[in-house]
């Protein structure tokens, strides 16, 4: 038996709401979760991923992950985030170490990150379902099809195994299939 898979992408934070999202954080001052919400959405890690960059890495501007098999997978820091992470960091005196901490001083775990994107989208009233690690995946991927439309590319740089995998990104959300619909069908 064959099961249908939807053609659309769910729950996808667009990118109003993620520059809604990181343009509060700034505000609130809150520069450690800009930081998280822009890294993710900026280079598609894998929260699994994400909270292992050092800043180390980010000094090198770039991070290479041994994925399952062996695999090298190198996730690239793009060059305004380096910069704006490096003058973060200066300002603090940090100049190793694991680039997310949590409360503890210590390397923040996956699931916090997860609670506390949950915690800031409740706080500045944007949809839960949406304000996820993986969502500002989908939504670097995304964005990265938009401008460039190369899909064998995003496939190396996301560490998929199949372009088949990574085809998923070639197609649109529910909502905006729904405003092309509105704005082409007139007849």
């Amino acid at each position: 038996m064959k099961i249908q898979q939807k053609n659309f992408l769910e729950n996808v934070i667009s990118n109003a709401d993620y520059t809604f999202l990181k343009r509060k954080l700034k505000a609130d001052n809150n520069m450690q979760w800009y930081f998280v919400v822009w890294y993710l959405a900026a280079t598609g890690a894998r929260v699994s991923e994400l909270i292992q960059i050092k800043v180390e890495h980010v000094q090198l501007g770039f991070f290479d992950l041994y994925t399952k098999g062996g695999k090298l997978r190198r996730l690239y820091i793009p060059k305004k985030l380096r910069t704006e992470t490096l003058q973060w960091l200066e300002g603090h005196s940090i100049s190793s170490g694991f680039l997310f901490l949590n409360r503890f001083g210590e390397r923040i775990s996956t699931r916090g990150v997860a609670q506390q994107l949950k915690n800031y989208a409740e706080k500045y009233g944007l949809d839960t379902k949406v304000v996820y690690p993986h969502s500002f995946r989908h939504l670097y991927a995304k964005n990265f099809l938009d401008k460039l439309n190369d899909i064998a590319l995003l496939a190396d740089l996301m560490g998929h195994e199949s372009i088949e995998t990574t085809r998923i990104y070639l197609r649109r959300t529910a909502s905006e299939q729904q405003a092309l619909v509105d704005r082409i069908v007139t007849w």
